[in-house]
């Protein structure tokens, strides 16, 4: 191979350096052009709303032509996210306006027609290695890929509890110890109903998998090992810890909208449960679905009307309003300023003056 002068090299290295530069700029400041931008139209209930949405912040539709989104998570500069009726796991970076496919199918394998709405997989995460972990949904496990490719080996993390299948987990969070939370209610189901003729639980649980980060690769899940630690909700939907991880956050779909607060103890286990916040009376469309936490410990739920923001206390500070029925949301960008949102047919941003909580931490 040719040597390159010295002069050479370094006009290279600093064009290269340039152009990583510029990346990296993209990346933390979102310049890819949004299909459509609007004024941030937030219903206010509490001034604190003020020092967390900037009063020029805008609301940008990044993608659109979906039938129901959800589960987005960032990871390596790039937006990762369940489209769930055609039972796929989609991609957009910031930069190009193309959304690709990951993943398909990502939740039912069958070779005859699902005869259900939503046949895909539900909510994304990943461990402190990166490793994109699903709640399967219509696939009734959680699977986790080993690296993030299409190819990728999956590793079955959880499929039974006693020697019942799931019901189609759909939300799912690592703690700091390795283990894995989840919920489980029937929505993956063909009926979406506890009448589902496939229906082996008797409970829409929220569960934890125990050491589920140290799960070799391939290996069978430990099905002894799940835990059922909440029986008692009828539609357990989002999932987040607090960023001490001294709470674990779960709301409630329906019949009562509901978010509710439990105390984590050191083995793993939940006490103290706390209502939350009560929106059962708030018609407008939309259920509390998935959810994340900032810095400070606020929590950022899509909910009825659009994406709700409570004060750790459990205190609506604000709606961030939205022309469609919201589903999820997630960090994003170097500085995790970028609030995304899945919504029906469309995904958005915000940006927003609090970082969010790091997706995964380490003990």
């Amino acid at each position: 191979m040719r040597r390159l002068s010295l002069a050479t090299s370094a006009i290279v290295a600093i064009a290269f350096g340039l152009l990583l530069l510029g990346a990296t700029s993209q990346e933390g400041n979102q310049e890819s052009a949004p299909l459509e931008s609007t004024q941030v139209n937030i219903e206010r209930r509490d001034p604190a709303i003020d020092k967390i949405v900037p009063k020029d912040a805008k609301l940008e539709r990044i993608a659109s032509g979906f039938k129901w989104v959800e589960g987005p998570i960032w990871l390596k500069g790039s937006l990762y996210f369940a489209e769930i009726p055609s039972d796929s796991i989609r991609k957009w970076t910031p930069g190009n306006d193309q959304v690709s496919m990951f993943i398909t199918p990502s939740g039912y394998e069958g070779h005859t027609p699902y005869g259900g709405p939503e046949p895909g997989s539900n909510g994304m995460t990943a461990d402190v290695h990166g490793r994109l972990t699903v709640a399967g949904h219509a696939k009734r496990v959680i699977y986790r890929l080993e690296d993030l490719t299409p190819e990728s080996q999956l590793t079955i993390l959880a499929s039974t509890y006693k020697g019942k299948k799931l019901n189609s987990p759909n939300d799912l969070v690592y703690r700091s110890d390795g283990s894995l939370y989840f919920t489980d209610p029937p929505y993956g189901l063909r009926t979406q109903s506890d009448q589902d003729p496939q229906k082996q639980l008797n409970v829409n649980g929220v569960y934890r998998i125990p050491n589920a980060l140290s799960q070799p690769l391939g290996a069978k899940p430990r099905r002894a090992d799940l835990q059922l630690l909440v029986s008692d909700l009828t539609r357990p939907n989002g999932i987040v810890f607090s960023p001490d991880e001294k709470y674990l956050y779960v709301n409630n779909s329906e019949p009562k909208k509901i978010w509710m607060r439990y105390r984590v103890q050191p083995d793993g286990s939940l006490t103290e449960a706390k209502l939350f916040y009560d929106a059962t009376n708030d018609q407008r469309p939309g259920s509390p679905d998935g959810m994340k936490v900032d810095i400070n410990g606020n929590l950022y739920s899509t909910g009825p009307g659009g994406v709700w923001i409570f004060s750790p206390e459990g205190k609506p500070l604000g709606i961030i309003l939205l022309s469609e029925k919201s589903a999820n949301v997630a960090w994003g960008g170097t500085d995790r300023r970028t609030l995304y949102i899945t919504a029906s047919s469309s995904i958005y941003r915000v940006r927003l003056s609090i970082p969010g909580a790091p997706l995964v931490r380490n003990k």
